[in-house]
């Protein structure tokens, strides 16, 4: 069942067809809004960080783990991904672009940081949780769950393990990191601001809409990882540096990104049972907190080489989705671009690293023979 829901990623990044629109329409998913929005209110009331995000995540987990049957249509997350790109756009301009020269180095410790998060952390899982040399490859790696799992599933690797190990670690690090940045930092979660929304020219939001789906069109077809956020991101820098079209979204719609995006996660334990999930999540919150040690160790030595906030370098390292982590970068004012740059990045040595380590654990088992 894993198997066939995981094959479905190597498809297109906007999977707009009848079927995927009749999902939207579904019980399954009129279930997950239903459980998702009041569960977003109430975490709102008691004041929880990211309340839109962490009350669906929790909410739908819950559910799915009991047994109700809940989806989440990949057009809907394929939409909620594209706002959320349109929204890190209006951080890009010019200053920015040339910013990035200053970020080799911080890129160059992200990939030392994943060298040794897949080292240290996969042999921790072979030695105490027994999981084969493959299989602990791909749950070590910090970040890139969707591809790997496609990696995995052609190694013949333990699918369920991988998710169940990767789906852990997200929730604890977008569950913790809130109320970490609420607690012992000044900074705060953007309020909506006095901007008259109704007062732009909304033919500058076609223009951006059309340009970023054609690039998240050919970056898919060309294998560009996070196609949906770096088409978008890349679109909308082009067009707002030239002065083709800018666009402003109201701030109230990352409400609706925080909760699809929190649905989703919740919807990833629909194919996985409570004694799975149990006896995953003891060794995966110990390989969270490896991950999160070398995360940090990460940021401070990235301190040395940018004058960045140390909260958004921290996010940067840390080993959460891709998307997740942006919305909380732009939640919380942390340089989403700076963020969303270096996971971006991390991705693609993900996708270009572990490849390169099965080769020569697979020379190596020859060679044994």
């Amino acid at each position: 069942m894993i198997k066939g829901k995981w094959i479905q990623m190597k498809n297109s990044s906007i999977p707009f067809s009848l079927s995927n629109i009749k999902l939207l329409f579904s019980k399954k998913f009129i279930i997950v809004i239903l459980i998702s929005i009041p569960s977003a209110i109430i975490a709102d009331y008691f004041n929880i960080p990211l309340a839109w995000m962490l009350g669906p995540m929790i909410a739908v987990s819950v559910a799915a783990l009991v047994g109700i049957k809940v989806e989440m249509p990949k057009l809907a997350l394929s939409t909620i991904l594209i706002i959320l790109g349109l929204h890190i756009g209006n951080y890009i301009d010019q200053n920015l672009i040339n910013q990035m020269k200053d970020w080799i180095w911080t890129s160059a410790i992200m990939f030392i940081y994943i060298l040794l998060s897949i080292f240290i952390v996969s042999k921790y899982l072979q030695k105490y949780s027994n999981y084969k040399n493959k299989t602990s490859i791909f749950s070590a790696a910090p970040g890139a769950l969707g591809p790997l799992l496609i990696l995995a599933e052609y190694e013949r690797s333990d699918l369920s393990q991988v998710a169940t190990s990767h789906l852990i670690r997200l929730i604890i690090i977008i569950t913790i990191f809130p109320f970490f940045v609420v607690n012992f930092s000044s900074s705060e979660a953007i309020e909506i601001e006095k901007f008259d929304y109704l007062n732009q020219n909304h033919f500058d939001l076609l223009i951006l809409i059309a340009g970023s789906l054609l690039l998240i069109l050919l970056f898919d077809k060309i294998k560009v990882p996070a196609a949906l956020l770096s088409g978008t991101l890349v679109a909308s820098g082009i067009l707002q540096i030239t002065e083709v079209a800018s666009y402003k979204l109201p701030e109230a719609s990352i409400d609706y990104c925080l909760l699809i995006l929190g649905a989703s996660v919740g919807c990833r334990f629909a194919d996985k049972s409570l004694n799975e999930v149990a006896k995953n999540t003891f060794h995966s919150f110990i390989a969270t907190i490896l991950l999160v040690i070398l995360g940090i160790l990460a940021a401070l030595a990235a301190s040395y080489f940018v004058d960045t906030n140390f909260l958004t370098l921290l996010l940067s390292f840390c080993p959460g989705g891709i998307y997740e982590v942006a919305v909380i970068a732009i939640a919380f004012n942390l340089d989403p671009n700076f963020v969303a740059f270096h996971h971006i990045i991390r991705l693609l040595m993900i996708l270009f690293t572990v490849p390169i380590i099965l080769r020569l654990i697979d020379k190596k088992n020859s060679f044994n023979k």
